[in-house]
């Protein structure tokens, strides 16, 4: 990294490096990156399909895992593309305002992701506490509430990011060592103060995954406590069994992030393309795996896809 001494002015154009020590294995690393987004848009496509003509999966679960798809299939679609380009044409230059605009959007929707996983605990809770009022509870207008939560939160969370890196004068250099205008990637390469963008970046963590995790673990002991107060065994497999599919997406969500601040809290330090190439498995696999493992694990998810597929062999 080059110094301060030579430092330059706020660019117009930024360079993405890709994943910088690897670059003669940009054309190998497109080829997961590729089969990862035509799975992901066929995965989610295929659910949002499924809960539009099914008029039983009108139910709150199945349209806040529409919600989920719409989500997912926004996060590969401001991130994929890019990465592809670098990859394939060496498109690795960025205007300024481009870069700022990534900056904001990649994160929200994985905040918004976040959210979702939070609200589809809500859910589960509502469902196992209050049986007879889960409908009630839950109708359209309190999911158009959270949905608008979700979206709000994601907004007022990631909207002072590009504002901060806005304000940034100087640069080390014009070359962003990432696949992605990431912020604190962006910000590392300032010649400037970075204490408080390092607090900002914290807070946003704390206040959006933090936050969700600690109440997604909450929303779970209290389903636990009351499934096993459940006299029968047959009841209590049956009640867990409808979280299973979230529990498995949960824990594909959070645990590249668990695994991240742990190794952080640690001390290991991971080689910068190694670190590059697992935030983006932050961003790129569970949008892919998510529908796959509803499709799995539900029951009239997986009738329909036997259906489909049964069709497209006629």
């Amino acid at each position: 990294m080059s110094s301060c001494n030579n430092s330059i002015p706020q660019p117009l154009i930024f360079v993405l490096a890709g994943i910088p020590g690897l670059e003669s294995s940009h054309g190998w690393f497109s080829l997961p990156f590729l089969l990862v987004f035509v799975i992901t848009v066929i995965g989610n496509v295929t659910v949002l399909y499924i809960i539009r003509i099914e008029n039983s999966l009108h139910e709150p679960m199945f349209l806040l895992l529409a919600m989920l798809s719409v989500v997912d299939l926004s996060l590969v679609g401001v991130t994929v593309p890019r990465m592809l380009g670098i990859f394939w044409a060496n498109a690795k230059e960025i205007s300024f305002n481009a870069c700022l605009t990534q900056m904001f959007f990649i994160p929200s929707f994985y905040v918004m992701e976040s959210g979702i996983l939070l609200a589809m605990a809500f859910d589960r809770f509502i469902a196992i506490w209050y049986p007879l009022r889960y409908t009630t509870i839950l109708d359209n207008n309190m999911l158009v509430k959270m949905a608008l939560a979700v979206l709000a939160r994601a907004v007022a969370v990631l909207t002072p990011a590009p504002i901060l890196t806005k304000r940034l004068e100087s640069f080390r250099t014009h070359i962003i060592p990432y696949s992605y205008c990431a912020y604190m990637a962006v910000v590392k390469i300032a010649c400037s103060d970075i204490s408080d963008h390092i607090v900002y970046g914290l807070m946003v963590i704390v206040t959006s995954v933090g936050f969700d995790l600690f109440f997604i673990i909450l929303s779970y002991g209290l389903i636990l406590r009351a499934v096993f107060g459940i006299p029968s065994w047959e009841a209590r497999s049956k009640a867990l069994s409808t979280c299973s599919s979230h529990l498995c997406v949960i824990a594909l969500f959070y645990s590249p992030v668990v695994f991240s601040v742990l190794a952080q809290v640690l001390g290991y330090q991971m080689a910068p393309h190694l670190q590059i190439i697992v935030d983006n498995l932050y961003f790129l696999i569970p949008p892919m795996a998510n529908p796959l493992i509803y499709a799995a694990r539900t029951k009239q998810m997986r009738e329909w896809v036997v259906k489909i597929l049964h069709c497209r062999r006629d």
